[in-house]
């Protein structure tokens, strides 16, 4: 019997999971297929997010003969055969799994193919294609992220999978086990469906059986059996509390315990926006550049980038005033969801809206600086309304001395009569 995620696997877009930017009613994909207008592409993301899937979809939406390969172990014997192939067929969708493989003379070889038509590349790798694939190559392509499938996607899946009479309908299961596999799954919708018909071989899903099918390596990290989230959140927490030796023998625990990296450098990058903010603005920098280093490079060469960044942001001064601010921002926006912009800050586009007033008094800051902090920002009712408030933490110090200037300009400026 096949593999419950191969019996599972969607057969139209609606049924795709975790990818709305691209299969929702505006999505590039779905536009696509409506047109019957298939260009060559490249699907990046992590494993188990609907490569393959979305490939297959395509191909059968634009009505094409299709052709899977495995960059892996195919060559230019391999793309000569599926040339004349798609010769013979008027046309081929070619899809090419771990596409990142093929070195620049196997990539070059599509080139005159892709760019008469004859064959449709889909290309499909976890990796950077930026990186990796030829500059020439790439410009052919239209190169389209896939993400994680978030817990609730996940949870959405398994109980499909529970429900559907391709999967494993009648199994009994426990709710609070599916939350356990959703949440070890890491956003791989291929690991959770293959681990879900594991556990249900014990006869119940349910979290006994779910933790045997998961193993150790997703659930203890080590031979003391810690939590994965557990150990995660003492990284987060010791980054937080400026610990660097703390956050080192952490990140060391990940690593060695089987953690994907790119994981940890996203979560690196959440600390920086989170935890570190203002205070130093070069935080979030480093982060996002040791994940891109990472992807580059790879295991273990580039984890060296994590630790770096770790380093950093436990060692950078703390604040989390945009954080909080933003939390504030939300609030305001859901209690004054209705509350009308300023009429000079309206757009203008047409005699109308001039007529009606918009745009009129706007006192543009680099023409009329008095003006412009003498203007009204914020709907009426709104005016004293303070979201955001720097820390005395590092840059953060400087931002509080520029925020408070510019405040005591607003309020000791005359506010305009009218809108």
């Amino acid at each position: 019997m096949e593999p419950l995620a191969e019996r599972l696997r969607p057969r139209t877009l609606d049924e795709v999971l975790g990818q709305p930017h691209l299969t929702g009613e505006r999505g590039l994909l779905r536009r696509m297929l409506e047109a019957k207008r298939l260009a060559s592409m490249v699907l990046f993301g992590p494993p188990g997010t609907g490569k393959t899937t979305l490939a297959h979809l395509l191909a059968e939406g634009a009505g094409k003969p299709f052709l899977r390969l495995s960059a892996v172990e195919a060559g230019l014997k391999e793309v000569r055969q599926a040339v004349e192939r798609a010769r013979q067929e008027g046309g081929l969708v070619l899809f090419l799994d771990e596409i990142h493989r093929f070195n620049k003379a196997q990539q070059d070889a599509l080139l005159p193919h892709l760019e008469s038509g004859l064959l449709t590349l889909i290309g499909a790798t976890a990796e950077n294609p930026a990186f990796l694939l030829t500059p020439a190559l790439r410009s052919r392509l239209r190169l389209f992220p896939l993400r994680p499938l978030s817990q609730e996607d996940l949870l959405a899946l398994l109980r499909r999978a529970l429900e559907d009479p391709r999967g494993l309908p009648g199994v009994a299961y426990e709710e609070e086990a599916l939350r356990l596999l959703a949440q070890a799954a890491e956003g791989d919708a291929r690991f959770a469906l293959n681990t879900l018909e594991l556990a249900a071989a014990f006869g119940k899903v349910d979290l006994k059986s779910v933790r045997e099918a998961l193993g150790a390596e997703r659930l203890g990290m080590d031979r003391e059996g810690d939590r994965f989230y557990d150990l995660v959140s003492a990284l987060h927490k010791s980054l937080r509390g400026s610990h660097v030796d703390a956050a080192l023998y952490y990140l060391a625990r990940l690593l060695e315990g089987g953690a994907d990296p790119r994981y940890l450098a996203r979560r690196l990058i959440r600390v920086a926006l989170e935890d570190v903010g203002l205070a130093d603005p070069l935080a979030l920098r480093l982060s996002v550049a040791a994940k891109e280093a990472y992807e580059a490079l790879g295991s273990p060469e580039g984890e060296l980038a994590l630790v770096e960044a770790a380093v950093y942001l436990a060692l950078a001064p703390k604040s989390n005033s945009l954080y909080q601010a933003w939390k504030r921002a939300e609030e305001a926006a859901k209690a004054h969801p209705e509350a009308p912009v300023p009429l000079n800050l309206r757009n203008a586009p047409t005699a109308l809206a001039r007529a009606l007033g918009h745009g009129e008094g706007y006192a543009y800051y680099h023409e009329d600086k008095e003006g412009s902090f003498a203007q009204r920002y914020l709907p009426e009712g709104l005016e004293g309304l303070t979201l955001y408030e720097a820390t005395g933490e590092g840059f953060e110090e400087r931002v509080r001395e520029r925020l408070k200037a510019l405040r005591g300009q607003f309020q000791s400026a005359r506010p305009p009569k009218g809108g």
